[in-house]
């Protein structure tokens, strides 16, 4: 009787065609645990305990000081006198007792010199032993002091945060919702961004949060293989259950973002939400992408105190407290949000356009500094108005504040985003990096795009390394114009010369 064997072409045929189906099987549950996660979202939460603490808990000392291994010297052996000789009869009769007496003291001072060298060495060794010792605890006291230090700078920022958060600081609010969005767990195709505005007086917390499509969807309900084609196939769930998944799925995440803000807000500086729920699709009629809020809520602290949120319809649920969305989410359909996220800032000014010769003679690095800013404005606007985004420029400043605000409705790659614009004659040092971090974070932006006429130095690509801001030096400027058909040079040594730079470089006449 023979046997199965795994070796041969059919044995081989056969294990393959089992691996095929063990994977078809894991896809097809894959999709189904996606389903059964993305109807279970409001079953999830952050613990209290880590939403109170979202600034991170203070850190203790845990310094451990190293032992110091170099063994003490230990005192050698001291060599004794030798035996003193007593002279016998015949070294008496014949005189010799002198020179054995003489002998015996030379023998005497030997050793005595060989101990004193032995105590020399030992003294030695204690001395440049202790010398060590005394190094290495120098060493661990001031190892010691700077990681309590560095301890104590971390405990005290985030004790500032903490004290803020408690005072109801607007920025530290915002950054408070968007650490309780990080923690939650959104099952795919959910990742949330989102923007935020908090007024204070109001104690109002607006939420634009981009919803995923309908076209995300995991609606793949079975994935078979075919042993005779080799291929896969695919069965998918009903339309009807599709746009039932979505739903559930946008109105559960809504009411999860509110529950979770509120719950975590200790200090009760949020005493209203509004949640509009933003899509960017292809709009049918123009070809075009646009964003549209499909749904948007109102709702108050004590309208959702006494809601069992684990076991509500959540549509239901939604529509109870008077949210504002068409019958079936997944049509995107728009509505009128209830409160529209301001975009409106004081220190927007007018943009003027900035006109470039044709045959790109012009240097953009001799140019004024508000022409060059409104330019760098200019080119941004037709790069984000394809994708429906917005640039305006700010009122100049000396600060090194920010010089425009783009607000970009990409749901992946955009949200609020601000330039500075360096017409420089020198690299950009990474101060100035630094600082356009810094504003990007106190400004609630997404991300930072610093762009110069000149090109940065080492420190400053070192420093934007992880994180959300893009460097554009002058040759990027160049090719940005012309692919917006807008056509510059830009030539370093001209500028400085028509500028009357010496090789110190001053404050305004760089950027």
């Amino acid at each position: 009787m023979s046997g199965f064997n795994p070796l041969s072409t059919a044995g081989l045929k056969r294990l393959e065609t089992e691996r095929q189906r063990e994977k078809a099987l894991n896809l097809t549950r894959r999709f189904s645990d996606e389903r059964q996660a993305l109807m279970s979202i409001l079953k999830k939460s952050p613990t209290i305990k880590a939403m109170q603490e979202w600034m991170g808990e203070e850190e203790i000392s845990s310094f451990t000081k190293k032992k110091f291994v170099v063994k003490k010297p230990v005192k050698e052996h001291h060599d004794p006198h030798p035996a003193k000789p007593a002279p016998g009869f015949m070294d008496r009769l014949l005189g010799r007792s002198a020179k054995i007496e003489q002998d015996y003291q030379d023998r005497c001072a030997m050793v005595d010199a060989d101990n004193a060298e032995a105590e020399r060495r030992y003294d030695a060794s204690i001395a440049e032993w202790e010398a060590q010792w005394s190094k290495h605890e120098a060493d661990q006291a001031k190892t010691e002091k700077a990681e309590a230090a560095r301890i104590e700078d971390a405990n005290q920022k985030i004790r500032d945060i903490k004290k803020a958060w408690q005072d109801g600081d607007a920025e530290t609010v915002v950054q408070y919702v968007a650490a309780i969005m990080r923690m939650s767990d959104h099952p795919p195709p959910l990742a949330p961004r989102v923007e935020l505005q908090y007024d204070k007086t109001a104690k109002l917390l607006l939420i634009d949060y981009w919803l995923p499509l309908p076209s995300d969807m995991p609606t793949t309900k079975t994935v078979r293989y075919n042993a005779t084609s080799g291929e896969f196939s695919t069965t998918q769930i009903s339309q009807t259950d599709a746009k039932a998944l979505y739903d559930n799925m946008c109105y559960q995440a809504c009411l999860r973002t509110i529950r979770d803000t509120f719950r975590g807000d200790k200090p009760k500086n949020i005493d209203t939400i509004v949640f509009n729920g933003n899509v960017t699709a292809v709009n049918a009629a123009t070809g075009k992408k646009s964003t549209e809020t499909i749904m948007s809520i109102l709702v108050g602290r004590d309208a959702i105190a006494g809601i069992d949120f684990k076991n509500v319809d959540p549509k239901a649920c939604f529509k109870s407290l008077k949210g504002v969305s068409a019958s079936s989410l997944s049509g995107l359909a728009a509505v009128v949000p209830v409160i529209k996220f301001n975009k409106t800032d004081k220190r927007f000014i007018k943009a003027e356009e900035v006109e470039l010769v044709e045959d790109g003679s012009v240097n953009l690095a001799a140019m004024g500094w508000e022409e060059f800013e409104h330019l760098v404005r200019q080119v941004f606007e037709r790069e984000f108005a394809s994708r429906g985004g917005e640039v305006k420029i700010t009122q100049s400043s000396a600060d090194g504040g920010v010089d425009a605000i783009a607000f970009d409705p990409d749901p992946i790659t955009g949200g609020k985003i601000v330039i500075q614009a360096k017409r420089y004659t020198r690299p950009v040092g990474v101060s100035a990096v630094r600082d356009l971090y810094g504003t990007a974070q106190s400004e609630g932006a997404s991300k930072g795009i610093l762009v110069t006429t000149a090109d940065f130095g080492p420190d400053a690509y070192k420093f934007v390394q992880g994180k959300p801001i893009t460097l554009l030096n002058g040759g990027h400027l160049l090719h940005l114009l012309e692919k917006h058909g807008m056509r510059a040079r830009i030539d370093i040594a001209q500028a400085r010369r028509e500028l009357g730079l010496s090789s110190k470089i001053s404050g305004r006449a760089q950027g």
